[in-house]
């Protein structure tokens, strides 16, 4: 029960401060981002492994990003930087121990994000996976009268690099559908509707 509480007063603390600026500490701790070629509206988080996000910021000038962090006052473990653009997301891992940050630069990744497109009754699914990830996609339907969703088709497609795939709706069936697709263990939603 004691245990519990502790995580649970952690959790309120940590989550209650996940908008708060890590930068307002003493400079000597501090630990310079610097990230190029970045555009407005990209997000730029902290999370830790369990995907809890301890910081947010939207990047308001496109260019160059420096910007200092005190991440010593961060719990031990494992935690990410995760910079969010349109077509990408740009992961650098880092690790605190004892008031000692470690980037670990041979674990930065960049995922790519899958493009949906639809045109007219066609839907357009591509996705680059240089580390082959498996990609799964959900098709669900509803129709006008504004039932459930149903899953009117399902595939995962692994072991290749470029995904493609074109998906045909029937233009007799009017109504909402959902694409979901699910990789890399991220989920992506995209609505369109057939009037």
């Amino acid at each position: 029960m004691k245990n519990t509480l502790v995580l649970v007063v952690l959790c309120t603390t940590l989550l209650a401060n996940a908008n708060a600026p890590l930068s307002n500490l003493n400079d000597a701790k501090r630990t310079m981002l610097t990230l190029n070629d970045v555009k407005e509206g990209d997000e730029l988080l902290i999370k830790n492994t369990h995907g809890i996000i301890l910081y947010n910021e939207l990047i308001q000038n496109s260019g160059k990003y420096i910007k200092g962090f005190d991440l010593t006052a961060l719990p031990n473990g494992d935690y990410i930087f995760e910079l969010n653009k349109a077509l990408e997301i740009e992961v650098i891992p880092f690790q605190v121990s004892n008031t000692i940050v470690v980037f670990e630069k041979d674990k930065t990744k960049t995922i790519f994000k899958p493009v949906i497109r639809n045109n007219a009754n066609k839907v357009y699914v591509s996705k680059l996976s240089l580390d082959q990830k498996p990609l799964e996609i959900n098709v669900h339907y509803e129709d006008t009268e504004g039932n459930e969703f149903y899953l009117i088709y399902e595939e995962t497609i692994e072991n290749t690099t470029n995904i493609g795939r074109i998906l045909s709706l029937n233009p007799e069936h009017k109504g909402k559908y959902e694409i979901v697709i699910k990789t890399e263990g991220r989920t992506y939603i995209n609505n369109i509707e057939l009037l």
